[in-house]
């Protein structure tokens, strides 16, 4: 059987769940106006998904590994943000609280994914 392809990654799965939360929590009241803000965030939940999708599909390892690497880099803009959405009162804490663990966990996972593939490169050395 061959490659399933990035929708079939659980840590895909996860980062466009976060996306299409983000989508929900960000468009309405004060959020929804904040433009600024709102587009950013929506930017960074959107990117971390979209990011790991073109890593997969990468023809290298290395390739694919640059890719989750940015991925984890909008990760971190994303719980900037909402830190920062929360703080100035844009999102309940309940909410904050669950986008913060859903991203740290999306965070333990491609970290994980990182791993696996800087070992396949490592063994491919070693054959």
């Amino acid at each position: 059987m061959g490659k399933k392809g990035f929708k079939d990654l659980i840590v895909w799965q996860n980062a466009k769940d976060i996306a299409v939360l983000i989508y929900k929590v960000s468009g309405d009241g004060i959020f929804g106006r904040d433009f600024g803000l709102r587009d950013q965030i929506r930017r960074s939940a959107v990117s971390i998904a979209s990011n790991l999708a073109e890593g997969d599909e990468r023809d290298t390892d290395k390739e694919s590994i640059r890719f989750f690497y940015i991925a984890k880099g909008s990760l971190a803009e994303l719980k900037t943000q909402t830190q920062i959405a929360y703080e100035i009162g844009y999102l309940e804490k309940p909410v904050y609280e669950k986008i913060e663990a859903y991203c740290d966990e999306l965070g333990r996972m491609i970290g994980k994914l990182i791993k696996v593939r800087q070992g396949a490169i490592g063994d491919k050395g070693r054959l």
